[in-house]
């Protein structure tokens, strides 16, 4: 018997009414579940570890294979790991032996991330490798995909990035040459796959110690369509003033102003818009825009100072075409000059060296190449 008076007892508490549904709240269509970056995992990797580029290239753990029959065979168990070579914003690169041809490669290697605009960026560089049949650009061995990574395999360049070789002095002549390959590796991407470079620096530019110079990193090239582009995507402090302030479609013009801020670095031994100046990235890019173009020392030549002066043009539109530049006295000059590229890259490789052992001496690291 329970003790409440009459009228007391607690009542039944009321059911609530039924809440709504998400299916019947979007009018009965089905609810799309949250996207994140791995939940499309499948559309890419298939369950046999195949990386699929919607069938433009396949990679997979013993090569790859393009959508035009190309295929090239290549993968871990054949390399042998023989140094770190350098670290950057898309990956590390390995120097490696490749057991079965005998021959040294670089090895870089970029996690995978499933975005569009990282497989994009794997896909360019590797689309752009296995079409690039150009003493002017590095040679393409082979790519594989394990797991979360991707390994290309290229040609290795023994003396290293452009940057890391120009502080013994560049004579004109050395000048002029690095300037020739240069020139026509960007004219072989524009005319041959009408690609844009859209990240050339002297990072981006590789010497071996026979004195051969060669473009590398496609990952940020661009296909022109009727010769133009329009994404900001590449290294802010070597893009022209017309992609910096504008941010519009451009043309291979604005490649043509990185190649003279770049020529214009390897002749001084310096970026021309050092950090100590400017302590910021906006004034960086500030003064690219605002400020009268740098220029090349008197101590080189008119026609070198000429050249330089061309590229950097603030008008994309008054800047040459390769062709142009190629017709330029600068580069024809020394055409039929015995030029020592090989004797300047040795010494210009050895003394690279020697620096970053000392940087190892004092304990500092030496900056990746």
């Amino acid at each position: 018997m329970n003790n409440f008076p009459r009228g007391n007892a607690p009542q039944p508490a009321r059911r609530a009414p039924p809440r709504m549904t998400l299916s019947q709240m979007t009018g009965g269509a089905p609810v799309p579940k949250p996207e994140t970056p791995f939940s499309n995992f499948s559309r890419f990797v298939d369950p046999s570890g195949k990386l699929n580029f919607n069938g433009k290239a396949i990679l997979h753990s013993d090569g790859v294979d393009f959508s035009n029959g190309n295929s090239f065979k290549i993968n871990m168990e054949e390399l042998k790991l023989l140094e770190e070579l350098g670290k950057g914003q898309y990956g590390t690169v390995q120097k490696v032996y490749h057991k079965p041809t005998n021959v040294i490669m670089a090895m870089k290697e970029t996690r995978l991330e499933l975005d569009q605009s990282k497989l994009n960026s794997i896909l360019m560089e590797l689309d752009v490798l296995h079409k690039s049949q150009s003493p002017y650009i590095v040679d393409f061995y082979g790519a594989f995909f394990i797991e979360t990574c991707v390994y290309y395999c290229m040609e290795y360049m023994d003396a290293g990035s452009l940057d890391k070789l120009y502080q013994i002095g560049v004579p004109e002549d050395i000048l002029s040459n690095i300037t020739l390959s240069m020139v026509r590796g960007l004219k072989f991407l524009k005319d041959e796959l009408s690609i844009i470079h859209r990240d050339v620096k002297p990072t981006n530019v590789l010497v071996n110690s026979q004195g051969q110079v060669k473009l590398c990193d496609f990952g940020v090239s661009g296909q022109l369509v009727q010769s133009m582009a329009k994404t900001h995507i590449g290294c802010q402090s070597y893009m022209a003033p017309e992609r910096i302030s504008q941010g519009q479609t451009y043309t291979v013009q604005s490649d043509v102003w990185s190649l003279g801020l770049s020529i214009l670095e390897t002749a001084e031994g310096s970026y021309p818009y050092p950090p100590e100046k400017y302590n910021s990235v906006f004034a960086q890019l500030s003064a690219i825009v605002g400020n009268p173009p740098p220029a090349l020392p008197d101590s080189y030549s008119e026609d070198a100072r000429s050249f330089v002066a061309l590229c950097l043009l603030k008008d994309a539109k008054e800047r040459p075409t390769y062709a142009a530049l190629l017709e330029h006295p600068f580069l024809t000059k020394y055409l039929d000059t015995e030029v020592d590229m090989k004797g300047w890259a040795v010494k210009a490789m050895e003394a690279r060296f020697a620096r970053e052992e000392e940087e190892k001496k004092k304990g500092g690291v030496p900056p990746s190449s």
